[in-house]
């Protein structure tokens, strides 16, 4: 069983941080009252069908989680809050969760990577740690005037606010249905009717655990599939590969602006330090560059070694030159702060080389038949990789392309000339300029 304990503290998100749950507050109930008449069959078998329908349709978790409570509301659950989570497959974020309660709607809760403490007070005095340490799939607490407590302080802290009683519940995925550490969804359901919840209310939501299930690892999979194509070959691409357009050699012909950049005397610094710094290095100025690149809407499609290839499509090609002259000073700027921090901390430091180049580009699928990439190609990919490797050797940052600077239309005048030059693989000498430093922000 791989949940992690990051997914199950989550539960005391939600309206409060975890770490600030009220401590010795006065408890005030109202006295029980007679039980709900028991379910119908056709009652928990109209739920069970709307729950898959959410599923099938793909009703995104944010939506129906709300109508569900107001189902079981129906019901007379008295629900004030209900939580989901799961672990996440992303590279950056550890679990997913979804909190709903009755005063402010439906909250999304994402925990980073690396950001979960194991011995956190929160998490050993949690609900499910004990689920999970003792193997149960759930738990029912009676909470507010009799029963005990000191157990759990989240639970106390429900009492304080109202609770008269919690469930929570582990359903776990079979080996097909897991995917990495997505294998299995949490649940918890507090509701205030007094005495608690009535036995057919319970009953109800006990029966509603499998198909809930489906219905949100549906939806999770679909956002992971979502996230990692994104993340994988750009959010362009992978809106492209999900519509459909897989076919191999299929490919578009698009107009757009080409980012060419990597890092100057990335070779030598990898022979210097150790890879795990190497890898620390790359990440560091790699995020600062694609972070740029995306703020201006610019695609990533490619990382090769120190190297990113990027592009800026777009109608009105005046527009996108725009977006990556904002986007090539902003991260030369980044880089040189970046490069100033990492130095004070005694890191290795590099600097960021780049060009912008214009032209007509094949934007679709190419490779073998089981291994496809979906990137660009056209002569003007290889000359904006010519133009990058040029910056370094005329000591200029950023180079420009003349097909670029006549693309710029208004925008021209930020650029100044630095005279033609021959690149590799190119017949005629090429016109290339720069930023103009008395430009400004222009």
């Amino acid at each position: 069983m791989a949940f992690s304990g990051a997914t199950a503290t989550a539960d005391s998100a939600g309206g409060q941080r975890s770490g600030q749950a009220s401590r010795g507050s006065t408890y005030k109930f109202a006295v029980r009252v007679p039980i709900w008449e028991p379910m119908s069959v056709d009652d928990i078998r109209d739920m069970t069908d709307w729950l898959i329908d959410q599923g099938l349709d793909g009703t995104p978790i944010k939506q129906f989680l709300p109508a569900l409570a107001d189902r079981l509301n129906g019901h007379g659950a008295s629900l004030k809050r209900i939580n989901l989570g799961s672990d996440v497959l992303h590279p950056t974020i550890d679990t997913r969760s979804f909190h709903w309660t009755r005063e402010g709607g439906v909250e999304m809760t994402m925990l980073d990577r690396g950001t979960f403490e194991e011995n956190s007070p929160d998490w050993v005095q949690s609900p499910f740690r004990h689920m999970l340490v003792n193997r149960e799939s759930s738990l029912r607490r009676k909470l507010g005037e009799g029963a005990p407590t000191g157990e759990f302080p989240l639970l106390d802290r429900f009492a304080s606010e109202g609770g008269t009683e919690y469930a929570a519940f582990v359903m776990r995925y079979g080996d097909g249905a897991t995917l990495a550490e997505m294998d299995g969804m949490i649940s918890s359901w507090l509701t205030d009717a007094p005495g608690g919840f009535g036995n057919a209310q319970m009953a109800l939501i006990e029966s509603i655990q499998k198909p809930l299930a489906l219905a949100f690892n549906r939806n999770v999979l679909h956002t992971t599939t979502r996230t990692l194509l994104g993340t994988y070959l750009g959010e362009d691409a992978a809106k492209r590969v999900l519509a459909g357009n897989i076919e191999r050699g299929r490919a578009e012909s698009i107009r757009a602006v080409i980012w060419f950049s990597d890092l100057s005397g990335f070779t030598r610094v990898a022979d210097s330090i150790d890879r795990h710094l190497l890898l620390g290095l790359l990440n560091d100025y790699a995020g600062t560059v694609v972070d740029t690149l995306e703020a201006h809407g610019g695609n990533v499609l490619k990382f090769m070694g120190d190297g990113m290839l990027a592009i800026f499509p777009g109608e009105h090609l005046e527009d996108a030159c725009g977006h990556a002259l904002k986007a090539a000073k902003e991260a030369i700027d980044a880089a040189t702060a970046l490069s100033a921090t990492r130095g004070a901390d005694g890191l290795p430091t590099t600097d960021l080389y780049l060009a912008l180049h214009e032209g007509e580009l094949l934007y679709g699928n190419f490779g073998g038949r089981s291994r496809l990439d979906f990137t660009v190609l056209g002569p003007a990919v290889n000359e904006a990789s010519r133009m990058a490797a040029l910056s370094r050797s005329i000591d200029q940052r950023i180079i420009v392309s003349s097909a670029f600077a006549s693309a710029c239309g208004g925008k021209r005048d930020r650029l100044v000339s630095l005279g033609r030059y021959a690149l590799r693989g190119v017949a005629q000498p090429q016109e290339l300029f720069t930023l103009d430093p008395q430009a400004g922000g222009r």
